[in-house]
């Protein structure tokens, strides 16, 4: 079997992080994406390549902008001698809380932008090649306010459930080319994000969730590697991953 290309958006830390070093330890050559964090990533990207023996390739730009993916992918296929990927990882993904009506246009558009606009533009350059070569799969990272909302995060709501439906219609689309489209709609996961609630609040949140505490990001790579090696007949499914939270 020839060794599998990935590409992980907002792999710096947390989740992402945690699917580059599953893919990683599965003998995955790798693209690992962050917009801000480039040193960091970097130590990463080494300390992989050191372990596992695989390629990988340290790509700083915001993939909310389309010119800066589009430039990304130039970058991809230059390292992979022409070739493209055969996973994408869609998981940079920004939080913004407060009222609507406290909302900015600019906050409005940063946060679709890094989370939906995103996940577009990845697609639209990843697929051309998993089309030519009949198989690839797809993996967005969503969540459950995607599907039920949550109050004081409008907008990232909003970005989530884009993604969700987004999935649904892509995973039709390119069915017939072998190429499956999911999603993970997550929980709370233990990663910085998550990092805004102080211990009574965290508290009172895990005595919500029936497994009585946050997820995982290691969890989180666990399944979205069962997708990277599921039957391709699996496609258009938002998986929740939650504890049993919003299920």
């Amino acid at each position: 079997m020839k060794q599998r290309k990935a590409l992980v958006t907002g792999a710096s830390h947390g989740i992402g992080k945690a699917i580059a070093t599953r893919f990683a330890a599965e003998g995955c050559d790798l693209i690992l994406n962050c917009k801000t964090d480039h040193e960091l990533l970097r130590a990463t990207a080494h300390d992989l390549s050191a372990t596992y023996g695989i390629r990988t390739q340290v790509i700083s730009c915001d993939v909310g902008d389309h010119a800066a993916v589009c430039d990304m992918f130039e970058q991809i296929r230059a390292f992979f001698d022409g070739d493209g990927i055969d996973i994408l990882v869609n998981n940079a993904g920004i939080s913004q809380i407060g009222l609507l009506t406290d909302l900015s246009i600019d906050d409005w558009n940063r946060v679709i932008a890094t989370n939906l606009t995103s996940v577009f533009s990845c697609c639209h350059e990843a697929i051309p090649h998993m089309v030519h070569q009949k198989s690839g799969c797809i993996i967005n990272i969503s969540s459950v306010w995607g599907t039920v909302g949550a109050s004081c995060e409008v907008a990232y709501s909003a970005s989530k459930g884009g993604i969700n439906t987004f999935t649904k219609a892509l995973a039709k689309e390119l069915a017939p080319s072998g190429i499956s489209v999911n999603a993970i709609a997550c929980g709370v996961i233990d990663t910085r994000m998550n990092g805004c609630f102080d211990a009574a609040e965290r508290a009172a949140l895990e005595e919500e969730i029936p497994m009585g505490r946050y997820g995982t990001p290691e969890e989180a790579a666990a399944l979205a590697w069962q997708l990277a090696t599921a039957p391709a007949y699996l496609t258009g499914q938002i998986l929740s991953l939650d504890g049993g939270w919003q299920s």
